[in-house]
């Protein structure tokens, strides 16, 4: 296969991030990365070919098109500042991030006095999906961006969408990610009252299975709560809080009313704000801090 002119740059290898380097390394693609706290991932993609940069301006020298897969609008902030003295004119950054769509615009507005352009492009999919290179991307940028990075993304997601403008990407996620974690906080309380009537997992799941309400998400949900599968689902519950934040900022912004979202936002608070550990557990631990604020026990 030949190898892409394009030179790419990731930063973030982890749950998500992994597999979309190393998939564009197996497309030929020639990549550079750098390492956080956990080094496996990045031992991992130079054993299959990539190289490590020193540090954030060093592996912006190195790319023409970076890849940035982080966790909130802050940490996007501060590698994008570490990356800029570095950015060579003409170069691009894909924000695979789910971030705050202001923060997006006001990073793109400050990066276009140096040439360098910027596309949000946020993800659809699990860890696993990642690996196998069938994410969904849900891209805002320019048509001309779009041209220029759309057959990078085709490395790493087996559906592209091209929403519009920038940040509008970043505007579908936050609402996606409303949707599934409301899936997560109907879930979640529905099991902790069952709990609380007498009413086993094992029974409301011989009723929801199967149903009209069953759905990937709600699967993957309940194996942690049948089968004590902490990796079903692994998305923590400090994210989902972060996220929900972002779309009640979100519908502020557009003076729109929340009033469902709002309430799926409060729920993971519970996790993060009543001595939860939101930090490691993931979305479908929040029965047991729901079940544990209204009088039953934690697992």
């Amino acid at each position: 296969m030949s190898k892409s002119t394009e030179k790419v740059g990731f930063v973030g290898v982890g749950l998500m991030g992994h597999g979309m380097a190393k998939n564009l390394l197996e497309k030929g693609f020639e990549l550079t990365t750098i390492a956080h706290r956990n080094r496996a991932p990045v031992e991992d993609l130079v054993g299959r070919g990539a190289r490590e940069a020193g540090n954030l301006e060093e592996l912006a020298a190195a790319s023409s098109v970076i890849f940035i897969c982080l966790t909130d609008s802050k940490a996007v902030e501060a590698v994008v500042m570490g990356l800029k003295p570095g950015l060579a004119e003409g170069s691009v950054i894909i924000d695979c991030s789910t971030a705050d769509p202001s923060s997006t615009e006001r990073l793109a507005e400050d990066l276009q006095t140096l040439d360098v352009a910027y596309a949000d492009a946020p993800l659809g999919g699990t860890p696993v999906q990642a690996e196998a290179g069938e994410l969904q991307c849900m891209v805002g940028c320019s048509e001309e961006v779009f041209s220029r990075v759309e057959p990078v993304l085709n490395a790493c997601a087996s559906k592209i969408v091209h929403l519009g403008k920038l940040g509008d990407g970043h505007r579908m996620k936050l609402i996606n990610n409303f949707l599934s974690l409301g899936y997560g906080a109907l879930y979640a309380e529905a099991l902790a009252l069952a709990g609380k009537v007498g009413i086993s997992p094992e029974t409301f799941d011989s009723v929801i299975r199967g149903s009209r309400m069953d759905c990937g998400f709600y699967q993957t949900f309940m194996a942690y709560t049948l089968e004590g599968n902490r990796e079903a689902h692994k998305f923590t519950l400090s994210n989902a809080y972060k996220d929900m934040k972002y779309v009640e900022g979100m519908a502020n912004d557009a003076r729109f009313v929340t009033s469902l979202s709002s309430a799926v936002k409060n729920s993971y608070a519970i996790s993060v704000t009543n001595g939860g550990d939101g930090a490691e557990d993931y979305v479908p631990h929040l029965p047991d801090y729901i079940a544990r604020v209204n009088g039953l026990p934690k697992k």
